[in-house]
């Protein structure tokens, strides 16, 4: 004879009346109600004007926000959806239902808002005794816009379509004046057919027009940086007397190229090559992860794929810190991010730079692996300063902490959270989401630092 538990799904239960008593007292939801509950959100509640109907307020809205994105749900849709489903979310709404226009009218208010309380949960870990500066790692990883790559438009093919529409467009007219003389097709509305030809013909030459902007911007970018490697030249050949080997760098070329391209759905993302090849409408997130933590203490969202240029702009963020934090020491990053101007850069900014000059080879073999370290320069140059102390047993010890340090973040955020693509459009938009991401994985990772 089988031996099952009854059960019955008609007779009434009575839950607790509280919904505090509905979860465990160690659970995350409630980690971030005391957080979300402690920080000043008085920029956000001084500006709601008081009159007309109730709101809710910022600490609850934002509250459902951070869990969300700490849990993966990161749908205004599918938040107020999980304040009926989920016992986290009722508890954390107090068993209000807030909508999914509020919930999208906040986040979408609020980003700027929102960066500043990124400060302040750092502030609080470090009184938690769960981070410490000290040694940083920086990376980058692509993240998908919302905006598919096959809205994107070159210049070139918006010349073409555009003297497609031109023509469609005359021989519309054309008919209409033949209209008396023959039929036209059936449910052929020649006014129709010219107004959305007209319409299509008017945001082909404001894409045509922001790539011309673009690369005019480009253009006068690079003529700058031709003229100061020219300089350069003329000043080493001053030196020496010698003419510099190899050939003169080539000058920038005026005007949109072909391929230069904007995608009609975010217009501010780009066409990015992504891991596994291949390239999609992307943003580059960027992030400073703290070695002993894993916490994000800086982050951006830039248009370049390439890292090169984003050192600099982040060593700004870890210097605008409150020196309540403490103070970076060294900073680590992959190839991506090395040049001589980084590493001055770092040198002047007073962290030590340990940037890869190279990719190294897989499974190296013993005897490189136990090496001793070489003799130390004399007067050594920035670069070769750090090129010595990668060589070393205790820089091969600290470099390695890179892989273990915003890799698994961005790893964690990605494939377990699943933010694979912002739900926001426009680079300002992003960098408030990206902000609004980190904040919630540092919550999320305090809780379980605290819990340890």
């Amino acid at each position: 004879m089988s031996n099952f538990r009854n059960f019955d799904r008609d007779t009434a239960f009575l839950l607790p009346p509280s919904v505090d008593d509905w979860l465990p007292e160690k659970h995350l939801a409630r980690f971030i109600v005391e957080v979300i509950g402690s920080l000043d959100v008085s920029a956000m509640s001084n500006s709601y004007r008081g009159s007309g109907s109730a709101s809710y307020h910022p600490k609850l809205l934002l509250a459902v926000l951070v869990y969300g994105y700490a849990t993966g749900v990161f749908s205004s849709r599918k938040l107020e959806r999980a304040t009926y489903d989920s016992v986290a979310f009722r508890f954390i709404a107090a068993n209000e239902h807030p909508d999914h226009d509020t919930i999208a009218a906040f986040r979408r208010r609020f980003l700027k808002e929102i960066e500043a309380l990124f400060v302040q949960v750092l502030l609080l870990a470090r009184e938690m005794g769960v981070l410490k500066l000290g040694t940083v790692a920086l990376d980058g990883t692509k993240i998908h816009a919302n905006a598919s790559r096959h809205s994107a438009l070159s210049y070139e093919h918006a010349g073409k379509i555009e003297a497609q529409l031109k023509a469609e467009v005359a021989g519309l007219m054309a008919k209409a004046e033949a209209a008396d003389k023959a039929d036209l097709p059936d449910g052929l509305s020649i006014p129709d057919e010219l107004a959305r030809r007209e319409e299509r013909l008017k945001k082909i030459a404001e894409a045509r027009a922001k790539i011309e902007a673009r690369a005019k911007e480009r253009y006068e970018r690079e003529l700058a940086e031709h003229r100061a490697k020219l300089a350069a030249r003329e000043a080493k050949e001053e030196a020496t007397g010698k003419k510099p080997g190899g050939k003169p760098p080539a000058p920038p070329v005026e005007g949109p190229l072909p391929t230069d391209q904007i995608n009609l759905t975010d217009e501010e993302s780009r066409i990015m090559p992504v891991p596994g090849g291949g390239f999609e409408q992307c943003y580059n997130a960027q992030a400073v992860v703290a070695a002993d933590s894993m916490l994000v203490v800086a982050n951006d969202v830039v248009q370049a794929a390439n890292d090169k240029q984003q050192l600099e702009p982040m060593l700004a963020k870890i210097d605008a810190l409150p020196e309540e934090l403490g103070k970076s020491e060294t900073v680590l990053g992959d190839n991506g991010y090395f040049s001589q101007a980084n590493v001055d850069a770092c040198k002047a900014a007073g962290i030590e730079p340990l940037l890869a000059m190279g990719r190294d080879s897989h499974h190296p073999s013993l005897s490189e692996r136990f090496a001793g370290a070489p003799a130390a320069p004399e007067n050594p140059t920035p670069v070769q300063a750090m090129a010595h102390r990668l060589q070393t047993p205790e820089g091969k010890k600290l470099y390695a902490l890179r892989k273990h340090t915003p890799e698994p973040v961005f790893g964690i955020i990605k494939s377990v959270l699943g933010f694979r693509q912002f739900l926001l459009r426009g680079l300002d938009n992003v960098r408030g989401e990206w902000n609004l991401v980190t904040m919630a994985w540092n919550l999320k990772r305090m809780f379980v630092l605290k819990a340890a």
